[in-house]
Order: structure tokens, then sequence, then C-alpha cells
């Protein structure tokens, strides 16, 4: 696995009814080193991610806040050396990038608010109006619709694919469907799950597949603002996770057009948004009712 992963002796411990016992052994770690994204080379942002895919993530980066939003944009990008090295030597932890001429590039005010960690995700980006005015796509008027057994489906498939995650155990992953044929289109997994997003979106990218009209997001872990976020500026119309929603994700997500699904477990999930995608048994899911007769929402 290379730099993703590496080995490290840790104690096992093992506790029983008469007491307990402890073994050495070595153990694989998913790999966290910083990245630091320049354009021009001008530091823009740093994040601490999982080596792999850089520019990947540094395309999905730019469009998440509002930089590009089309292969035209982009011209290139290429390791170099970190701080310190004068550049003579390439630590692959950081990843000047240049975009085409015209491309405004983020201000040094708008570049200090970038500073990213692979557990909050970007930091600055409070308002949901921000957010509103600079997304290129319009995902509200998006109609894809898919069957509710299928997106139940989809945490299975997502871990399937999960092969660094089999080794460590500590990574998160997203992944693109197409919602009509089903396919598996791309899979990214980073210590940091709005990275494995930025992965995702920076290959859609240089696919030329933006906005991602009729495809499903589906991620790992929670559904923060940050993943609502980037799946607008994407203009991904269905976000699906295994793990709750924060009250602002949902509230972006009703704003913005984007169906949100959370806790999709097993045989259930919670649709905290636009469920009219959703369809249970060919009906949309914000028309079909309970025993009681009651809508459900």
């Amino acid at each position: 696995m290379g730099r993703i992963t590496t080995r490290r002796p840790v104690t096992r411990i093992v506790l029983g009814e008469a007491g307990g016992s402890g073994t050495r052994r070595v153990d694989t770690l998913a790999v966290e080193e910083p990245l630091e994204i320049r354009i021009g080379g001008v530091p823009l942002a740093v994040t601490m991610r999982t080596p792999g895919h850089d520019v990947e993530l540094a395309i999905g980066f730019l469009v998440s806040e509002g930089v590009i939003a089309n292969p035209s944009e982009f011209r290139s990008a290429i390791h170099c050396g970190g701080p310190g090295t004068g550049g003579a030597e390439n630590t692959y932890n950081v990843l000047d990038a240049t975009l085409a001429p015209g491309v405004r590039a983020p201000s040094g005010d708008e570049a200090r608010r970038f500073y990213t960690t692979s557990s909050c995700g970007v930091c600055g980006k409070a308002s949901i109006d921000a957010v509103e005015t600079i997304s290129r796509f319009d995902v509200s008027g998006d109609d894809t619709t898919v069957e509710a057994e299928w997106i139940a489906a989809l945490p299975d498939r997502l871990r399937a694919e999960q092969a660094v995650f089999d080794k460590t155990g500590g990574l998160h992953a997203a992944a693109l469907f197409d919602a009509t044929t089903g396919e598996l289109l791309v899979l990214r997994e980073d210590v940091g799950r709005h990275n494995a997003v930025d992965k995702v979106v920076g290959w859609a990218l240089q696919q030329g597949r933006l906005p991602l009209r009729n495809v499903v997001l589906q991620v790992s872990g929670r559904a923060s603002f940050e993943l609502v976020q980037k799946a607008t500026m994407a203009g991904i119309p269905v976000l699906a996770a295994v793990s709750a929603p924060s009250s602002l994700a949902v509230e972006l997500a009703d704003r913005a057009g984007v169906t949100l699904v959370g806790f999709s477990r097993g045989r259930s999930m919670n649709v905290y948004a636009h469920a009219r995608r959703i369809r249970i048994e060919g009906e949309p899911a914000d028309r079909a009712q309970d025993r009681e007769g009651q809508v459900q929402r």
C-alpha cells in the first residue's frame, strides 16, 4: 500500500473472566499526513489526508469552494518540495496547482479561511447563504429518482470495495453510483470524510462529468454541513450517509434541493430532505403512508 498504510508495534490486550492477557504484535495503520495546496506557488489550504489521489483532492476542494467548475478551468498540478527545503526535497505533501488563464484565484483573505483538518472539514464557511451564492449548479431541478431498496444496499456495496479499510479499520469512504444503471463509478478512501468526497468530485471534474446529474453520493460516516456543501457545489442530487446528519446539513440540503438520507443501515433509513426522489415500490416516499395513515417525510 506504500504511503497509504504503515505498520507499527502494538500491545494487544484481551480480557476474560479469569483476567486478561497482553501480546505484542504489528498492526497496520492508515497514514495521515498534511497536504498543502498552492495555486501558482501561493499557499491556499492545508488538509490532513491519506496520501493518494492528491490531484483529485485538490480539484475537488477547488470545486467545493467555487473556484472552478469545469475541466477547462484547471490546467495542471505538481508535487513540489515542502517548506524549509528550498524545493530540493520533494515531500509529496505540497501540491502546486495551475489554473487556466482568466480563472480568478482566491485572494489572501480567502486563503486564510481555508485551513482544514481531517475531523472538521472546511473551516470558515459558516454561512448557508455563501454556498447558495457561489454554486453554479441548480440541484433542485434534477429529476433523479431511486428506489429505497437500492439505496439500502449501497452501504454494503461501499464497504465491500474498501480495500484499505480492510487492512486498517481507520478510513472513511465516498462513492458515486449511477442512479439509472446502479454502476459504481468511483470510490475513494481517506482519513477525512470530506477529503474522500473531494477526491470523487475531483475525479468527476477530470472526467468532464460536472454537474453530477443522476448520481447518488454514498458516504461511510455522518452527513455534515461540509458534505452537503460539496454535493451542492458538484450538482449531486442525492447524498446518502450511514450515520446521522447535523441540523445545519439538513437545513442546507432542504434549501439547496439535495435529497439527504441518513442512518441508511440494513432495511431502514431516514430521509431528511426532498424525499420525493426516493421511491417505495415506485411511489415517491413523501407520498407513502404508514399504517396509521400519517404521511412520512
